[in-house]
């Protein structure tokens, strides 16, 4: 079995940050690329020992923080933080999954020719969509351990496969195992629930040379009343495995970088796999130490995630984003009485303890991009009564000054946002250009199209006159009135299509009092970092044309986030809840391409504008079985003398566009002949 962790282990775990804020260089990197489009640390030739870190993992029905460790001498250990959040606890709360702390203190003990193995000594280390360990017990049983979440069960396996690697036989005992743990009825929603863990394929083998043995540990959870899980486990890895593999055929990304390639393959997955079948249908849920589970939000869903879901056509995922919106509309109301920030606990409740944040701008925002990309009328049709009603909640909340008020914003009052912010104001005018595309796909009247325009047009200059200042000597945007000290959500007027400041708002972003090695500070002279607004700063830059000064940092983030300390997806934050992988913080990873480095921007069911930014030393990219506006298609961008050709086919090979400008020109791009 693999070796018991100390209670020291669990303490560190618990108060203090796993992962140094570091910097990325070829030093530190432990991981390596892949070739079958994973990462692997080989600890033979690249130690760095000791060493922790945790990653995220999900299913229909379960999640989990994946803790574990490699100590001085090489020995791995784990510790899984286990969610079950259609198990409902009391109260009935945004936390209220069941959960426990699953370590390997009370594994069975495997026998190898008589001897207990405590130690699994790892060789190497794999990450593709789980994590898998090579290693070994003694000197002849090589032991390759993959642990992962059922697909649609709520369970999560630990299999081993086991090779006699020796020239003799091996005598090998796996003991009949089990153990169960029945909690308190009166704090559970449903009652008692059972928590089980148990071991398949008990019994005692002679492994012959070069022979292979399967077994598996399970843990997973039930209503007291019914009935126990069973599995087949390698079924189970396969349906992990199909997974990710569906993730990585969808929308692919061809770069040069192949840094930039890998971690968007495994942005698709984290921002995919976090979705759980509750009874308030599929809903998309962020994750995170915080148990942010069968829940949604009007930032990381409507704002940030679905948008990105049609390009992918990720079945589970448009449902989930039209799920979302439907959550929200059900609180639509008469007298402008703001939607909450959040629908919880299966959606049969809500939270929103931090006010307005400018929910309704991002409801607004998201939805009508996600209609749009999605390319589907009834869709549209559906969403439209939600989009027109926050934006009309949204005017209703514009100030003398022509700007959007806001109790606060996504940060929820951890860091001032004043009476009016960036955020909130940028997100509305996006929301006002997108509804006035839709609204004319829709056949809605043109005095309608024409009042969104002009609302549009005058946020805009309400944003100029109101936010432009100089702050701390760069000519760029005060967060709010009276904001003096560089705030890093200074980025979102670039994601809306507004340059006005472009040339200080990048040089203030990139500039030694925002920029780190991890990415942007929340607020200059302090150490938070929220991976949303860099992710955001990355796309705006691309958007806006500076991909010569972006790229090097997106580069540099991409490969910290993929092969550094803390791996291998993008994070919610640094210090807070220990740097958690939420999951659509690696949507918002996939928009830089998208609508940054490919400057995609919905305009229709059908159509779209495009600036592609070709870095100079790139010859070509692509995107790859794209699913959005109504058909499945690539796009391929390339150098054609001194212009940038688009060429767009279906997938057939078929010509639907192609034509080549000026860098900086916009594509106009129907698809829907």
């Amino acid at each position: 079995m693999i070796l018991s962790r100390s209670h020291y282990l669990l303490s560190f775990f618990l108060i203090f940050p796993v992962i140094l804020f570091s910097q990325s260089n070829k030093e530190t990197l432990r991981w390596t690329l892949e070739k079958s489009e994973g990462i692997q640390w080989d600890l033979k030739s690249k130690p760095y020992l000791p060493h922790q870190d945790h990653m995220a993992m999900s299913g229909l029905q379960v999640d989990m923080i994946l803790e574990w460790q490699v100590d001085a001498e090489g020995h791995f250990s784990a510790e899984r933080v286990i969610r079950w959040p259609m198990l409902r606890t009391l109260p009935d709360d945004t936390h209220a999954s069941l959960q426990r702390r699953i370590n390997d203190d009370n594994n069975p003990l495997i026998s190898v020719n008589g001897q207990e193995q405590a130690f699994l000594t790892a060789q190497s280390i794999r990450i593709n969509g789980y994590l898998s360990v090579q290693g070994s017990w003694g000197e002849n049983l090589e032991v390759n351990l993959s642990i992962f979440p059922s697909l649609h069960s709520p369970a999560i396996i630990d299999q081993y496969e086991l090779t006699n690697r020796g020239k003799k036989a091996l005598q090998i005992v796996l003991p009949a195992w089990g153990k169960q743990e029945k909690t308190e009825a009166q704090k559970g929603q449903w009652g008692a629930y059972l928590i089980d863990e148990f071991l398949i394929g008990e019994g005692s083998y002679l492994l012959a040379p070069g022979e292979k043995l399967s077994f598996s540990l399970v843990r997973s959870a039930r209503k007291e009343n019914d009935a126990p899980y069973f599995t087949y486990p390698s079924v189970e890895l396969k349906g992990r495995q199909q997974l990710v593999q569906q993730c990585f055929d969808d929308l692919i990304l061809e770069t040069p970088d192949p840094y930039l390639n890998q971690l968007f393959r495994f942005s698709k997955v984290r921002a995919t796999e976090s979705i759980f079948s509750t009874r308030g249908g599929l809903m998309h849920g962020p994750g995170g130490y915080n148990k942010y589970l069968a829940a949604i939000w009007a930032n990381d869903q409507a704002e940030y995630v679905n948008p990105f879901f049609p390009f992918l056509g990720n079945k589970a995922g448009n449902e989930s984003a039209m799920n979302s919106f439907r959550h929200f509309a059900r609180y639509i109301n008469p007298e402008y009485q703001p939607i909450p920030s959040s629908i919880i606990a299966e959606g049969r409740s809500f939270w929103n303890g931090a006010g307005d944040r400018g929910d309704m701008a991002m409801i607004a925002y998201g939805a009508a991009r996600f209609a749009m990309a999605s390319g589907n009328m009834e869709w549209s049709k559906e969403l439209w009564p939600l989009i027109e009603w926050c934006l009309e909640y949204s005017n209703r909340k514009k100030m003398p000054s022509g700007v959007i008020a806001s109790d606060t914003d996504e940060l929820e009052g951890r860091f001032p946002a004043g009476d009016a912010n960036l955020s909130t104001s940028s997100l509305y005018y996006d929301a006002l250009v997108s509804a006035a595309y839709l609204a004319k796909e829709l056949g809605k009247d043109d005095a309608l199209i024409e009042t969104y325009r002009k609302q549009a047009q005058d946020l805009r200059q309400a944003i100029k006159d109101y936010f432009e200042a100089n702050v701390e000597g760069f000519e760029t945007y005060q967060y709010y009135e009276g904001n003096d000290v560089l705030r890093s959500w200074i980025c979102i007027p670039l994601t809306v299509g507004i340059y006005d400041r472009l040339d200080g708002t990048i040089s203030a972003l990139f500039s030694k009092r925002l920029w780190t090695p991890s990415g942007l500070l929340t607020k200059a002279g302090t150490t938070t970092v929220w991976d949303r607004s860099t992710l955001y700063a990355l796309r705006g830059v691309m958007a806006a044309g500076a991909v010569e000064q972006g790229m090097e940092k997106l580069v540099d983030f991409s490969k910290n986030r993929l092969l550094g300390d803390h791996v291998p997806y993008v994070i919610e934050a640094y210090p807070e809840y220990n740097q958690s992988h939420l999951s659509a913080e690696s949507g918002l990873y996939c928009r830089i391409f998208i609508e940054g480095l490919f400057g995609i921007r919905p305009t229709g069911l059908n159509s779209f504008t495009c600036i592609p930014r070709l870095p100079e030393d790139w010859d070509r990219m692509a995107l790859k079985n794209i699913h959005a506006f109504g058909r499945t298609w690539n796009l391929e961008v390339s150098r054609k003398k001194n212009r940038i050709n688009l060429a767009i086919s279906d997938f057939s090979g078929k010509k639907l566009y192609e034509k080549a400008l000026q860098e900086g020109e916009v594509h106009l791009v129907d698809l829907g002949f």
